[in-house]
């Protein structure tokens, strides 16, 4: 989700220790905006441990292609019982993890049992909810019980969060991930950079490249510096879309334009003056340019959204006019509430750069309605503690890159404090429903449904904008996933 950094003396670092692996053509080295709390897909919700290790270094049962179609992983195939209710996995052979212990049906069950436990640390929790039992049946076999149908369940399983773990190695994974990938764990140098390495006896297909760094630059200048100066290959989601014109214009580089599961939202605290009142949220909604803010933060890069839910998708429906750039509107929805001169609010920002950037452009559209807003300024882990856990926080900017992630406002302990029998019903019966159209009308409804108590301001989706070296080959042009999936990523001759 959410959305998820390097002074000039780790550049110099930098410099120094990517210089003599790009003379190389099996080894890569990314850069990466945010550094990973952790390293542990299953106990943490930050983005960036994702677009580090997701099938790179772990895998779950079923995953996520480019497009964004779920695949196959390490189940082979499945089959599910006439009531939708039982899941058969039969798992692929001759899996290992990375310290050369046999993945079986038994890690399953292990990874499965430990998501859902009452002690689980896992930030989506809920993904598994529905599971009422895992047995084994043989090695190769494990079949997964629900208590009630779930449309969504096999993609679930795609989520980083549902990754399989060994029971041996599960408590260490944050700083020594130990997975089934491609890639093995080599070397963090915290506050620098990530170092995975090919696994010599992956079960798949063998991956092109024999070494992969991550490297933390949060500075878009910074990241603008380190591409050109070489000691970057690629930049899968570059911070600095003002300068990607200029390597447009580099035959030594080219620009990946794609789109993200990632709809930025201003985000309200629906449980705290004055933000329990919709009049409220649909004056702050009504005073939002979204285009503005898109051309202001993001260079023009970005489509505008109505409700939370990607364009791309088919079953996306345009919301926008509903919450239209209307500040007069806006100011005698202040007046209705009470707020005829205003209030004063505060607006927590994390680092990434359509945060920063588009805080600051806000704050503006705000105080011109006479909501007079304090930025606050954060960093991640600041982030995740006082807004995402403690919700402690008026307005924040963030960008929830989860795929298909409308579910989150049924959980009435979520960040949002949103609580709406109407919408949780919805979401129900989405989950009880297997049937393609029917799916469809259920989302179009729970999408209306939240543009109508105009829970958070709606911003844009957020675009996947990517700069690697022209010869590079194989980055994901889409994120359906916050991932930077490296296994078919390879030098051209």
């Amino acid at each position: 989700m959410t959305g998820r950094i390097l002074s000039a003396a780790v550049l110099g670092a930098a410099v120094a220790f990517g210089g003599p692996a790009l003379a190389q053509k099996d080894t890569i080295t990314l850069g990466m905006a945010l550094e990973p709390p952790n390293l542990d897909p299953t106990a943490g919700a930050a983005a960036a441990i994702d677009e580090v290790v997701y099938a790179n270094v772990f895998e779950g049962l079923t995953r996520f292609a480019e497009d964004g179609s779920i695949q196959p992983a390490l189940a082979k195939s499945w089959e599910i019982s006439d009531d939708g209710l039982t899941y058969t996995f039969q798992l692929r052979e001759d899996v290992s993890f990375h310290d050369g212990t046999e993945m079986t049906a038994e890690d399953v069950k292990f990874s499965l049992d430990r998501a859902r436990a009452e002690d689980s640390t896992n930030a989506q929790k809920v993904l598994f909810e529905d599971i009422e039992t895992v047995e084994v049946i043989d090695p190769q076999t494990v079949e997964v019980t629900l208590s009630s149908r779930d449309g969504a369940f096999l993609t679930n399983m795609a989520w980083g969060d549902a990754v399989i773990v060994a029971e041996e190695s599960a408590a260490d994974n944050a700083t020594n991930p130990v997975g089934t990938g491609p890639f093995q764990f080599e070397e963090w140098r915290q506050g620098d950079s990530v170092v995975l390495s090919r696994y010599p006896d992956y079960w798949g297909e063998p991956v092109a490249l024999e070494q992969a760094t991550f490297k933390f630059i949060s500075d878009p200048t910074a990241a603008f510096s380190a591409m050109m100066a070489g000691d970057l290959d690629a930049f899968p989601s570059f911070p600095a879309p003002e300068n990607l014109a200029q390597f447009e214009a580099d035959p030594q580089f080219k620009v990946i334009e794609g789109s993200t599961e990632g709809e930025i939202i201003m985000a309200m605290n629906n449980a705290r003056e004055p933000f329990d009142d919709i009049r409220v949220r649909q004056a702050v909604a009504h005073a939002i340019d979204r285009q503005g803010l898109i051309e202001g933060a993001y260079f023009g890069y970005g489509t505008p959204i109505g409700t939370h839910f990607a364009p791309q998708n088919p079953a996306y429906v345009d919301l926008t006019d509903q919450s239209a750039y209307d500040p007069e509107r806006s100011r005698e929805l202040l007046a209705e509430a009470g707020y005829e001169d205003g209030f004063e609010t505060t607006l927590k920002l994390p680092p990434p750069s359509y945060a920063r950037r588009g805080g600051e452009i806000l704050a503006s559209y705000l105080r011109d309605v006479g909501i007079e807003t304090e930025i606050i300024t954060i960093e991640w882990a600041q982030w995740l503690q006082s807004v995402f856990e403690d919700t402690d926080y008026d307005l924040t900017v963030v960008a929830h890159t989860e795929p298909m992630d409308i579910g989150i406002y049924a959980r009435d302990d979520y960040y949002f404090n949103y609580s709406s029998e109407e919408f949780n019903a919805i979401m129900k019966e989405l989950d009880a429903t297997s049937e393609a159209g029917k799916r469809v009308e259920l989302l179009k409804e729970a999408q209306r449904k939240l543009a109508d108590d105009y829970v958070n301001a709606f911003l844009f989706q957020l675009p996947k904008l990517g700069v690697a070296k022209a010869d590079l080959m194989g980055l994901w042009e889409d994120q359906p996933t916050q991932a930077n999936d490296l296994t078919g990523v390879y030098w051209e001759e």
